[in-house]
């Protein structure tokens, strides 16, 4: 879920991709199913590097890559256990923002707050919504039209100049206008990051979280499952993928993960070797009586 201009019948199955640069940016990709008797748009804030102008958000088409989340959730497979094992400057000008078609969408790219006035009218909040949201004051926004309809509409992703060192997913709801505390969400949240990479434990399954990372990590590299040609530089094929499922009641704000290290140089994780202690010690143990009984017989 997201925020709309104006109200939706439904929306489900919301899917977010993010990754730092280590360049000073971050990577986004957002995928919904929604229903709407109008057309409509949705707005996602964004914690742009302050002062934004129209260069420091870039468009990523992806109309070619239609089932990218559908691959993401491959690399969590199921294994079953046995035993132990989205300012208050003045507008940068009075002409209306540009509009650009990325892939099968018509989006726009809003600095500030007070440049929504150059966007057409259908597709802004009220004042009234902004003045519940203070939190926004100094975010910037990618505006997308969407079409009337029941649909899935291809992934829409983005790069943006970021302003924090965090990784943010825009999770806030505005449906109908108002703001609730409370929401109900249907969110799977993707992310890499290589401090993450380093200090997780081996895989376990599709429900395990990491109890150091509060995540459920991949089996394997990203490259192993997500046809990263296909991405546009939003994938780095050499690192895990971590998720979050964000489902049920929560507090209606936007997810903030925070992270140390660098985006996408790995350290040398130790917590990978645990995985073969069992072996270890079973095959310890095994050539420990191997060398017994041999020492036995030549006595």
């Amino acid at each position: 879920m997201c925020m709309f201009s104006l109200p939706v019948s439904q929306v489900a199955n919301t899917r977010i991709f993010a990754r730092l640069t280590g360049q000073g940016t971050q990577l986004l990709a957002y995928q919904m199913e929604y229903m709407s008797r109008t057309e409509n748009a949705m707005i996602l804030p964004l914690p742009v590097r302050q002062p934004a102008e129209e260069g420091s958000l870039r468009f990523i088409d992806f109309e070619k890559y239609d089932n990218f989340f559908d691959d993401l959730i491959t690399g969590f497979p199921y294994i079953q256990r046995i035993g132990i094992g989205c300012s208050d400057a003045a507008p940068l000008t009075s002409e209306s923002l540009d509009v650009v078609k990325v892939g099968n969408y018509i989006a726009s790219f809003v600095p500030t707050l007070a440049d929504f006035s150059r966007l057409d009218e259908r597709f802004r909040l009220s004042p009234e919504t902004w003045d519940k949201l203070p939190q926004y004051q100094d975010f910037s926004f990618a505006v997308f039209k969407l079409a009337d309809g029941t649909l899935r509409p291809h992934p829409m992703a983005m790069e943006f100049q970021t302003a924090s060192d965090a990784i943010f997913f825009p999770t806030v709801h505005v449906h109908d206008g108002e703001t609730h505390p409370t929401e109900r969400f249907d969110h799977m949240l993707y992310l890499q990051h290589a401090g993450l990479d380093s200090v997780v434990d081996a895989y376990r399954g599709d429900a395990h979280v990491d109890p150091t990372t509060g995540l459920v990590r991949s089996q394997e590299n990203a490259s192993q499952f997500c046809r990263i040609d296909q991405t546009a530089g939003l994938v780095d094929g050499n690192l895990l993928v971590h998720r979050r499922d964000l489902r049920g009641k929560h507090p209606n704000q936007d997810t903030i993960i925070a992270v140390v290290g660098h985006p996408t140089q790995k350290t040398f994780n130790f917590k990978s070797l645990w995985s073969y202690v069992p072996w270890v010690i079973f095959l310890s143990a095994m050539g420990w009586l191997f060398a017994r009984r041999s020492k036995l017989k030549a006595a």
